[in-house]
């Protein structure tokens, strides 16, 4: 739980408080008084007696008890200022503006640890250092600009990165979008991302608290964390977008097997953001847009009108809504020829509808009742209106605020011309709303916020396996990847189907056991990581004296240690695997198998313990998926059965929490069974 002192302190220091308003101190203390704090206010500053009206306690001795410190002065005199806050003055909270630390060198991260150890003593909190503040109803201790005017129905933003956070902000205003606190959380050293979600969490309250969270993240450090209370929040009426930076990595690590190759960390970020009902952002405008989408009643369906007096603007709008699933469905019918009556001639109502350049303000109010009255088909609206420059067209805004407050619908706006109406889209956004001068922007994020789906309820079943089992057969073998016969145990023990199978060490044995299987079979190398690359798989083979040809050839290939035999079968070949990424758990996967994941690399993500309904949204959500539903006359694949496997692999990997890679590669599957052909475990246990 963090320090009270931080959110509602009765007293604020400022160490380093300036009458320069132009450096942190001095900002910081200006915007405190300008955004009338009722507490206490100090300062601290050596070199003066008052600082902005206030008197400056030249030695911290002299301070009265204090609940907040807010640190502008070097770092290097940082911890001794805090070991007294600490010890004399029961300081519980601080924000440490100063940079110097962990971000510039190791002596400055070695500093940073004893402060965090100091602060962690007293069981106080700590944001930053490095940080531009917090920006909250109570106190405005933040010294960066703009320094918004904070409404209780705006966003709450937490970011990594506090001059992110004053261009994101600079950004949305402009647009209308309000916010209701601003946490920027520098380096990090205690609080971070993940801790003020879960104060905001804590602290919710159904009828005050903001229902829109934004972050920007660069490092997560409690996953877990972000998880649970995203998802709580969620549940609770919020809605929240993220962006997490540092997506690309600086070249591939090497991986073994398809899913150490597949599965990248920020895979595991998708996978985590997914789960929790977070809609990812990959950039500022494309954060303010999803926000301002926050910002409107939710669309109740996928079906959208797009009414405009400009035909380039929607055929852009209209790409990218469709590029997103989103539908824009015609409009036909007497009510159609209805509405396109009471437009001017040449008016298209088909959708987009089209009311030209020279329609009025009055045709606009007629097209969105009628959409409201007489199309139950269409879920929400988009008005595109700007304007050349030949007349003012306030009319056009007051209409459309006056339907905005009154639609059945929600209503987006797209008001492009940001400079020639500048002054007419300013009186718009002065009565609450906000604008979307980008038509594409706004596609993008609509399509973003309908394609991510709510967090599931945490009252989950999962499948019954024998957990001691399982962890037996991990503890009776060593870190590594596993040998066939440990492999098929972990598999049956999870009640995942597979082929009959036998390792076998001489050929003698290997016709043996192709005869007891039934022929054909398929032979191949055990050893080998990738067999294929090797010449390590044989198909289809029917007869004794090439199974003894075939093995004499294979026990030859380097590494080979036995040859595998198993009976020939066929279906669809699928792909179902794992792997444990540090944080974040498990991340599972699943796809067409075989040649088609290296070539297609259509994988659909999710993160452990994954629901049997999870499995079945991965599966939905494979662009392949219509070869797993069937497509021209060939018959499809048990979906049930594909989602009980990953269902199933989800248990295993509780079960056993030591395997940090899985393959199961193919998979055959057909409309009656799924069977795993072949498959790859590797372990690491704690030493």
């Amino acid at each position: 739980m963090i320090a009270n002192q931080l959110f509602k302190p009765k007293s604020i220091l400022v160490i380093g408080g300036s009458n320069d308003i132009h450096k942190p101190g001095g900002k910081i203390l200006k915007n405190l008084i300008d955004g009338k704090f009722a507490g206490k206010l100090f300062v601290s500053n050596p070199k003066e007696e008052q600082v902005q009206g206030i008197q400056s306690f030249k030695d911290l001795n002299d301070l009265p008890h204090v609940d907040l410190a807010i640190i502008a002065i070097a770092a290097k005199y940082t911890l001794a200022a805090i070991k007294l806050l600490t010890e004399k003055k029961e300081t519980k909270a601080f924000i440490i503006l100063s940079a110097g630390y962990s971000e510039e060198s190791e002596a400055g991260a070695e500093l940073e640890i004893q402060i965090v150890d100091q602060i962690n003593k007293y069981n106080g909190a700590l944001i930053g250092p490095n940080c531009t503040g917090i920006l909250t109803p109570n106190h405005h201790s933040i010294f960066t600009e703009p320094t918004p005017k904070l409404d209780p129905k705006g966003c709450d933003f937490i970011s990594g990165s506090g001059a992110t956070a004053a261009f994101i902000m600079d950004a949305g205003i402009a647009k209308g979008l309000s916010f209701s606190s601003i946490f920027s959380v520098g380096n990090s050293a205690q609080l971070g991302v993940e801790d003020l979600l879960e104060h905001l969490d804590v602290a919710f309250d159904t009828e005050n608290s903001s229902k829109v969270k934004l972050l920007y993240i660069e490092t997560i450090n409690k996953p877990q964390k972000l998880l649970k209370h995203a998802k709580s929040l969620i549940h609770k009426g919020c809605k929240i977008a993220a962006i997490k930076a540092g997506s690309s990595e600086a070249g591939s690590r090497a991986a073994s097997s398809h899913t150490g190759a597949l599965a990248s960390p920020d895979e595991a970020v998708n996978a985590l953001f997914q789960k929790a009902g977070i809609v990812r952002c990959y950039g500022r405008e494309d954060l303010i847009a999803v926000a301002s989408v926050f910002m409107h009643p939710p669309l109740k369906g996928r079906n959208l009108a797009i009414i405009t007096h400009a035909g380039g603007p929607a055929v852009m709008l209209t790409d990218a809504l469709s590029k997103g699933g989103l539908e824009i469905p015609p409009l036909t019918g007497e009510k159609a020829e209805v509405l396109k009556a009471k437009l001017f001639s040449g008016s298209s109502i088909a959708n987009p509808i089209d009311f030209l350049a020279t329609g009025t303000a009055e045709q606009l109010g007629t097209i969105i009742d009628a959409i409201n009255n007489d199309f139950d088909e269409i879920d929400g609206m988009i008005v595109i209106f700007g304007t050349p420059g030949l007349s003012p067209i306030y009319n056009v805004y007051e209409l459309l605020d006056k339907k905005i407050r009154t639609s059945k619908k929600p209503i987006f706006p797209v008001l492009p011309s940001t400079f020639t109406a500048a002054k007419e889209i300013t009186f718009f956004l002065e009565k609450g709303h906000i604008n979307f001068p980008d038509e594409v922007n706004l596609g993008n994020a609509l399509a973003q916020v309908y394609n991510t789906p709510l967090p599931e309820t945490e009252d989950q079943n999962f499948p019954e396996i024998d957990f001691g089992y399982i962890q037996a057969i991990i503890d009776s073998n060593e870190n590594g990847y596993l040998p066939p016969s440990a492999v098929r145990s972990l598999l049956d023990g999870a009640g995942i189907r597979r082929a009959g199978e036998s390792t076998c060490g001489t050929s003698e044995v290997a016709v043996q056991q192709a005869e007891r299987l039934g022929f054909p079979v398929v032979m191949k190398v055990v050893g080998p990581v990738h067999k294929s690359d090797v010449g390590g798989v044989v198909l289809n083979v029917k007869d004794a004296k090439t199974v003894e040809n075939e093995f004499n050839r294979m026990i030859e290939i380097p590494d080979t240690v036995a040859v595998l035999i198993q009976p020939m079968l066929s279906g669809t070949e699928l792909f179902v695997g794992a792997k444990y990424e540090d944080k974040f758990g498990h991340m599972i996967l699943c796809g067409l198998g075989g040649i088609f994941i290296e070539v297609l690399k259509d994988v659909s993500y999710g993160l452990a313990p994954i629901s049997y309904s999870e499995a079945q949204k991965m599966i939905k959500n494979l662009k392949s998926y219509p070869i797993i539903q069937g497509i021209r006359g060939k018959a499809g694949i048990d979906e049930d059965k594909f989602a009980d496997i990953i269902w199933r692999l989800s248990a295993l990997l509780q079960a056993a929490p030591e395997i940090k890679e899985l393959d199961l590669n193919p998979l055959l599957g057909t409309s009656k069974s799924i069977i795993a052909v072949d498959a790859r475990i590797r372990i690491e246990k704690d030493n």
